[in-house]
């Protein structure tokens, strides 16, 4: 894939990953607090999602050099699905 498909589908996945989750709903209660500057809001967030995927993308790496792409992606197909059946019950 070329330097531009990887760009678009990857920041078209994440965006809609991230439109009306926890996070969205976060950043949108403390830029409705007055007392907060909304730049300062907005650089607190965009920093934690930059090194938040940063973290993912060393360990995606780091873990593609060890194990194929078939267990990376089972693995976290079942973490998604653990991690769900505990909301669910309330574990979490």
């Amino acid at each position: 894939m070329s330097f531009w498909q990887v760009f678009i589908s990857t920041f078209s996945l994440i965006f809609l990953a991230e439109l009306g989750d926890k996070t969205q709903l976060s950043v949108l209660l403390l830029a409705a607090q007055q007392d907060r500057p909304l730049w300062v809001v907005f650089l607190g967030s965009a920093s934690a999602l930059v090194l938040s995927s940063l973290i993912g993308v060393l360990l995606g790496g780091a873990l593609s050099r060890h194990l194929p792409p078939f267990y990376l992606q089972k693995g976290a197909g079942a973490a998604f699905v653990i991690i769900g059946l505990l909301l669910l019950w309330g574990k979490i």
